[in-house]
């Protein structure tokens, strides 16, 4: 049984939560502004702390582009001196203007996001963490975009400040009403990203965790090779940690009981909706990614700190 096939009793909700949980709104996607404009955490460059990372266009800033053949004329101070050695022959670097990061949200529509049992869906908690992860963007200088798996909907062309995220809240607001009836998956999603980023993006990547786990493990590398990548694993507590006793749900406008308190039961239940989580969080890190699973009922700026840290290192 699936989570998108099912409906639990009646969403709890907090009183501080904005929105009724089921569906997102603008309003509170605007509110959350504030979360995301505290103290700047650190700009990483593309290969972990070290370096400069992106900025926006400021002075007569320069970032490294690449090496070629030296040739009579060139400046001396640029000569790239590891590449002279390695090759015997003498190189130079090459330099370009500092450019905007662009920041890229992915966003999962899978059906089974549409679900919720704690205080708000996974579709409205996936709105949410977008909308933080662009007015962290905009907070930052950065340029903002946004798509899905869709044959339909083309990708946000990127844009900076305020009209960037606002473009970005709006999407995510149509995106999470209710299910898309044409998804196209994740896969088809970042195939649409990757014609967009350039060298240096940041990725922040919003998904139901089986999502993620039906990639195959090569669409990770190069990805994380290149760019910032942030997965963010949308859960529900009673799909990670169910209770052991028998549930009722509605399936197509039946009434099913499930009884997770037989140990079957309970294991396959596990496998379905734990395993996924579990699986991405110890293998992503080790293919240069971050990952944090986000459950409903946690604070959707929770995971900003991921912002701040170094890239895991790739084995």
């Amino acid at each position: 049984m699936r989570a998108h096939d099912v409906q639990p009793g009646p969403l709890q909700t907090d009183a501080a939560t904005a929105g009724d949980g089921i569906t997102p709104t603008l309003a509170e996607l605007v509110a959350l502004r504030g979360s995301a404009s505290g103290r700047r955490n650190a700009r990483l460059g593309r290969h972990g702390t070290s370096g400069h990372a992106l900025s926006p266009l400021r002075g007569r800033g320069m970032e490294y582009a690449e090496s070629r053949d030296y040739v009579a004329g060139d400046d001396a101070r640029h000569i790239d001196w590891r590449l002279t050695a390695r090759t015997g022959r003498a190189h130079t670097k090459l330099f370009q203007a500092e450019r905007e990061r662009l920041t890229l949200i992915v966003a999962d529509t899978a059906p089974s996001l549409y679900f919720g049992t704690r205080v708000r869906f996974k579709s409205v908690q996936a709105a949410r963490a977008g909308a933080v992860a662009a007015w962290a963007a905009a907070r930052d200088g950065d340029r903002i975009a946004a798509l899905r798996g869709s044959l339909r909907d083309a990708p946000l062309t990127p844009a900076s400040g305020a009209r960037g995220a606002l473009r970005v809240l709006d999407a995510m607001v149509r995106w999470y009403a209710q299910p898309p009836s044409e998804d196209t998956g994740l896969a088809v999603a970042l195939d649409h990203a990757q014609r967009l980023l350039r060298p240096g993006s940041r990725v922040v990547l919003l998904a139901d965790p089986r999502s993620v786990a039906a990639l195959p493990e090569q669409r990770w590398p190069a990805l994380a090779q290149h760019h910032e990548v942030i997965v963010l694993l949308l859960t529900d507590p009673l799909e990670t940690a169910p209770p052991k006793c028998v549930l009722p749900f509605s399936s197509n406008g039946h009434r099913v009981e499930l009884d997770l308190a037989a140990a079957a039961q309970h294991q396959r239940w596990l496998r379905e909706f734990a395993s996924p989580v579990e699986a991405a969080i110890a293998s992503l890190p080790a293919r240069g990614i971050r990952v944090q699973a986000l459950p409903t009922d946690a604070p959707s700026e929770s995971w900003l700190p991921l912002l701040g840290h170094a890239r895991p290192m790739v084995a």
